[in-house]
C-alpha cells in the first residue's frame, strides 16, 4: 500500500504541483486569456475545439475563474468584424491571446507586440508573415502549425483514387481568407500535371455555398475540395449536404466534415491542436518569450471516409482506398 507522504511527495514532484507553485509566484493573480475564433462560439463547442483547449489548461493545474478568465470573441463567419473584436480584447488588458484562424492572425498583427499571441490553427506561419521561422518565431505568435498548404497535393491524390476518371475538380474557397490564394496555387499545380480542370467557387456567404454548388453541376464537376477556414467549419453541416445533394465526392482538411456527413477529410487533427496550445499559454504565464517557442508541426495525419455518403452519392469506394483510412464511417 503506498502511503501518503509517498503520493504526497511524488505529486510535489510532478509537473501538476510546478503550475500550482507558479501561481503562488504570482501572489494569486488571475490571469486573462483572449479566444479569438473566426467562427461562431457554438461551431467552437459543438467541435469539441473550446473544451479540448480548457482541458488542456485543467491538465497543467489551471482552474478557470481561479487562475484565469477567458476573454472570448467570434466573428460568426464575418472576417469584416475581427478588428473590431481585436480592438476590444487589447482593451480587456489581455495577458495572451489564443487564436484560429488566418484572418484572425492577420487582425492580430496590429496589435502591441508586448501581447502574445499562440496559434491553433495556422497553415502557413512563416509565409503568412507573422513568424521569421517555424523554430525561431522571433515576433509575438508561437503556436501550432498545422501545414495545410501542403495538403493540396494529397487531397487531388485521394480524390482521383476515389474517381479514377476525375477530369473536372471545383476548389471551395473564402474570398475573406488570406491563405486561400496561395493553396489554391497549389492545387492548380497538382491538377495541372494530371490534366484536371480546376474551378474555383469563391464564397463568402451561406448563399454563397449554395449557388456555387448550382454552379459546379453546371459545369459537371466529378468532385470538390473545401480549403480550411473559419466559416467553412461553421457551415460545414450546410457544405456536406449540399455535397450530397449534387452527388459530389468531397474531400476537406479535417475530421468534423466527415462526422458532418461529409464524404473524406484528410489532415491534422484539430482538437489535438486546441489542446496542445494550452501547453503554449502556460510557458508564456510563467515567463516565456513567444519569440523563443518553436512552432509545432503535425506528426501525423488521418485520412477518414463516410462510407454511408459513399453509397448514397452512388460512390464505389476503391479497396485501396479503405485499406489506407483510419476510420470508416458506416
Amino acid at each position: 500500500m503506498i502511503s501518503r507522504r509517498k503520493i504526497v511527495f511524488a505529486f510535489a514532484l510532478s509537473p501538476l504541483a510546478a503550475s500550482f507553485r507558479a501561481y503562488a509566484q504570482q501572489r494569486g493573480k488571475v490571469f486573462r486569456i483572449g479566444f479569438l475564433y473566426n467562427g461562431s462560439r457554438q461551431t467552437v463547442l459543438d467541435t469539441g475545439r473550446y473544451n479540448a483547449f480548457l482541458q488542456g489548461m485543467r491538465d497543467l493545474g489551471y482552474i478557470e475563474g481561479k487562475h484565469f478568465v477567458i476573454e472570448a470573441r467570434f466573428a460568426d463567419g464575418n472576417y469584416e468584424r475581427l478588428p473590431a473584436l481585436v480592438a476590444e480584447l487589447v482593451s480587456s488588458r489581455v495577458d495572451v491571446i489564443v487564436a484560429s484562424g488566418s484572418a484572425a492572425y492577420s487582425a492580430l498583427e496590429k496589435v502591441p507586440r508586448t501581447i502574445p499571441i499562440v496559434t491553433t490553427v495556422s497553415s502557413d506561419p512563416v509565409g503568412s508573415g507573422f513568424a521569421s521561422s517555424l523554430a525561431r518565431p522571433s515576433g509575438n505568435f508561437t503556436g501550432l502549425s498545422t501545414a495545410v498548404a501542403d495538403l493540396a497535393p494529397k487531397h487531388i491524390e485521394l480524390l482521383k483514387v476515389a474517381v479514377p476518371k476525375l477530369s473536372r475538380v471545383a476548389v471551395l474557397s473564402n474570398s475573406g481568407n488570406p491563405d486561400h490564394p496561395q493553396q489554391f496555387k497549389s492545387i492548380e499545380a497538382a491538377t495541372r500535371k494530371l490534366g484536371i480542370r480546376l474551378l474555383q467557387m469563391n464564397v463568402r456567404t451561406a448563399s454563397d455555398i449554395e449557388r456555387s454548388f448550382a454552379g459546379m453541376t453546371r459545369d459537371r464537376t466529378e468532385g470538390v475540395i473545401i480549403l480550411n477556414d473559419g466559416f467553412f467549419v461553421q457551415q460545414m453541416r450546410q457544405i456536406a449536404e449540399l455535397a450530397l445533394k449534387h452527388r459530389l465526392p468531397s474531400i476537406h482538411g479535417s475530421v468534423e466534415y466527415v462526422e458532418s456527413g461529409g464524404f473524406m477529410s484528410y489532415g491534422p487533427n484539430f482538437i489535438d491542436n486546441f489542446r496542445l496550445a494550452a501547453g503554449y499559454v502556460d510557458k508564456i504565464l510563467k515567463g516565456a518569450k513567444p519569440a523563443d517557442l518553436p512552432f509545432q508541426q503535425p506528426t501525423r495525419f488521418y485520412l477518414m471516409i463516410n462510407r454511408k455518403t459513399a453509397k448514397a452519392i452512388g460512390l464505389a469506394i476503391p479497396q485501396e482506398l479503405l485499406l489506407r483510412a483510419d476510420k470508416v464511417i458506416e
